[in-house]
């Protein structure tokens, strides 16, 4: 049996058990840098993925704490398709990517990893992308921190 040692996730592991509330929800409360919030909206926020696909991988999410899309008011539904349409942009400044993937997983049956707040995932893809470390090592292979992540997209949002 082949062993991948990553002690970084301790932290994700050990506070995920003891939340005691959501984490979009927490993360609001912190400071950006620490919650690596890259952009507050009037309604929606824009947050590095902790577990990205790719580098560059955020999430969009309503203040609001909700389940479903069809509970979203119209005007958060708006500001969130704004700023999807604002994260490609700065995506495709940034990463140069051969294609974006935008979307949502709703209810846990549908693979959404925090199902009771939605959320909009924006992410650059490229040729190839998924190789064999991916598919046959279940491993990400990312070429940048996240606070480097975090960097790069505050300074992209902050010239938008």
């Amino acid at each position: 049996m082949d062993y991948l040692w990553t002690p970084w996730r301790y932290a994700y592991v050990s506070t995920t058990e003891k939340a005691s509330g959501c984490v979009f929800c927490d993360a609001v409360k912190e400071d950006d840098a620490k919650a690596r919030i890259v952009y507050r909206g009037k309604l929606c926020f824009v947050i590095l993925n902790t577990f990205p696909y790719t580098p560059g991988h955020v999430m969009i999410v309503p203040y609001a704490h909700l389940d479903e899309l069809r509970k979203l008011p119209a005007d958060t539904a708006t500001e969130m398709m704004a700023l999807s349409q604002r994260m490609e942009s700065a995506l495709r400044e940034l990463y140069h990517p051969d294609g974006i993937n935008l979307g949502m997983n709703i209810g846990k049956a549908a693979g959404a990893g925090i199902a009771g707040h939605i959320h909009m995932h924006v992410l650059p893809r490229w040729v190839a992308d998924a190789n064999f470390v991916s598919v046959v090592g279940e491993t990400r292979v990312l070429p940048e921190t996240l606070e480097e992540t975090w960097k790069r997209m505050t300074k992209a949002l902050g010239k938008s």
